[in-house]
């Protein structure tokens, strides 16, 4: 079965029963300060999770693009990606785990509607709970029970683990604790614990048998699908309380499904990388398969990225897409490949995807531009680097200097007869991973980072920008992207020079006029196609759903100042906003300026 036949029965089936198919968010968070990436396909949802009416109902499913890159070391593995699809459903207040449940694994076993997919071969967590005492939560018993009755009508006795979750006899279910089975975003809000479904990958072994976790770490046992039930709200004073709407939020990733699926031993076997390493292995003249993967792998999450707006550069996401690239090149030269063969893996990927994200095909010369300008910059970087090698500096101070990777300075020194202590270089690694993955982790804290009163003001501060610039500038001036914190708005724009200072005080003079006049901020929704002809701002090339939700600074939509597609939230009136003023104005890549 392919990747697209996955993709097309999921959101069928979904469809099938009442989901409205929403398309894919951009990887770039909109108006979200709290992470540099949409990172699961919940993120873009988080409002409509906090509560706020979704335009398309109660009931959405979709395949949304992400990028995680916490575990871009262990790319190379049999499953481990930087980007991938989540395939997801959602209920906001509307059905819960007894219809969830079950229709999770009828997709995963149903051979007309599903994937086919053979009910002896599944494992199930569910959420042990948090002590009871105080106003905790207790054992997710209904889970338990609902996944007993689903097993049972395929004749299957499905026994719960014990405290020692070992698998064994019938055990097919298994409570764990907060770490495994349970989600909540930041220290307090909603949250609630999951079930989560895995699939015996050697069915030809016997039955697992051992520790649960012992299992995952072995591959014997592969997670491909995760549904989170959050039906309580964390208080500050630590206790938890029922909601009174509940919601639900799958995930299951698509890479890995479709390996599943296919009986492929890794994600890189599937057809959605076969024609890229079919490329690769045409490329190369030496073979190294860890090499290939992570070049694939890499080259992919690039080109999305860029796809999507993100420009190679020192900080944030663009530092992340510049990581990326420039590991790519590395396992390039360790394939032998010849100078700029990147741009023709991004060229198949381009082919691969660009029917089903067709701003890839819109952006194919950016992409491959982008891709190129900083191979060659990478390459310059490399020469100084072994300029300082030459001198004998440290190679952990050369890593991080100039990204010179460990193993080039390896195999250096090995020509030149001295040995690299590689324990201290990995001592050094370790602690400054540990203090970037804890940057990451105070970066992700469950997209609820829009949601402060002066972020809101920001937000809606950040309209008036891009109208004012469009009166100074011109009418072809459309946004790159934003970032909103709670110190300041960024806005990144497309314009070929760099502002006069007279053009900078006119855009003050007017958002400043326009907060002077308190003038009100309006929503409204409306079938996309009508929305359009509004004339209301939005991203092209991004795809809508079918209800969009258009912000309106004035009276009416028709005489508004501004009006933009987007989620929200907004001040009530431009009154409140205080007083506009532009710090600096910069360019970030070429034809793209910044405004702080």
């Amino acid at each position: 079965m392919t990747s697209e036949e996955i993709r097309q029965k999921f959101l069928a089936f979904f469809e099938k029963r009442g989901h409205k198919i929403i398309p894919s968010a951009s990887l770039v968070p909109a108006n979200d300060s709290s992470t540099l990436f949409t990172t699961a396909g919940m993120q873009p949802l988080v409002p409509y999770l906090m509560g706020q009416p979704h335009p398309q109902g109660t009931r959405l499913a979709d395949c949304q693009k992400c990028v995680r890159t916490a575990d871009i070391d262990d790319v190379g593995d049999n499953r481990h990606l930087t980007f991938f699809e989540m395939l997801g459903n959602w209920s906001f207040g509307d059905y819960f785990k007894k219809e969830s449940i079950p229709w999770s694994f009828d997709f995963l076993i149903s051979k007309e509607e599903g994937l086919g997919l053979d009910p002896n071969r599944f494992y199930m967590t569910v959420f042990v709970g948090d002590p009871p005492v105080g106003g905790g939560i207790p054992c997710d018993e209904e889970s338990i029970k609902i996944w007993q009755e689903v097993f049972a009508k395929y004749g299957i006795e499905a026994k719960v683990a014990g405290e020692d979750a070992v698998v064994k006899d019938n055990v097919r279910i298994i409570p764990l604790g907060k770490e495994d089975n349970f989600w909540i975003a930041g220290e307090t809000g909603p949250c609630g614990g999951d079930t989560e479904m895995f699939y015996d990958t050697d069915p030809a072994a016997g039955q697992p048998a051992g520790k649960f976790n012992d299992l995952v770490l072995s591959s014997r046992l592969i997670e491909i699908w995760n549904n989170v039930f959050m039906e309580f709200n964390k208080i500050a004073n630590g206790k938890y309380e029922p909601l009174v709407k509940k919601n639900v939020d799958t995930g299951m990733g698509l890479e890995r499904t479709t390996a599943v699926v296919n009986n492929h031993a890794t994600v890189f076997d599937t057809d959605l990388f076969e024609p890229i390493m079919a490329k690769i292995n045409e490329l190369s003249k030496n073979d190294d398969e860890r090499a290939k993967r992570i070049v694939a792998d890499h080259i992919r999450s690039a080109v999305f990225m860029i796809a999507d707006g993100v420009i190679p550069s020192n900080t944030d996401r663009g530092y992340i897409l510049r990581r990326i690239l420039r590991r790519a090149v590395r396992y390039t030269d360790v394939l032998g490949m010849a100078q700029d063969s990147l741009n023709q893996i991004a060229g198949v990927i381009i082919n691969k995807y660009g029917d089903i994200y067709t701003n890839l095909k819109d952006n194919s010369s950016i992409i491959k531009n982008e891709i190129s300008k900083e191979e060659k910059k990478f390459r310059e970087t490399l020469e100084k680097g072994l300029r300082e090698f030459e001198k004998g500096r440290d190679p952990f101070d050369l890593y991080q200097s100039f990204g010179f990777p460990i193993e080039l300075a390896e195999e250096l020194a090995k020509e030149r007869g001295i040995t690299i202590d590689r324990a201290k270089f990995e001592e050094a690694m370790k602690k400054h991973q540990e203090l970037s993955k804890a940057g990451a982790e105070q970066k992700f804290k469950g997209g609820l980072g829009g949601d402060s009163e002066k972020i809101v003001k920001y937000h809606t501060a950040t309209h008036l920008l891009q109208q004012a610039l469009a009166d100074v500038l011109g009418p072809s001036v459309a946004q790159k992207g934003s970032n909103i914190t709670g110190e300041r708005l960024r806005f990144d724009f497309a314009f070929d020079r760099k502002m006069t200072d007279e053009e900078k005080r006119k855009v003050e003079q007017i958002v400043n006029e326009k907060i002077g006049v308190n003038l009100p901020v309006n929503k409204v929704i409306l079938p996309r196609e009508e929305a359009e002809k509004t004339g209301a701002r939005h991203l092209f090339g991004e795809k809508y759903g079918d209800q969009v939700s258009i912000y309106f600074i004035g009276d009416s939509l028709d005489n508004a100042y501004s009006k933009e597609f987007c989620g929200g939230p907004h001040v009530a009136n431009t009154g409140v906003l205080g007083h506009f003023k532009i710090s600096k104005e910069e360019a970030v890549a070429a034809g793209v300026r910044r405004i702080k």
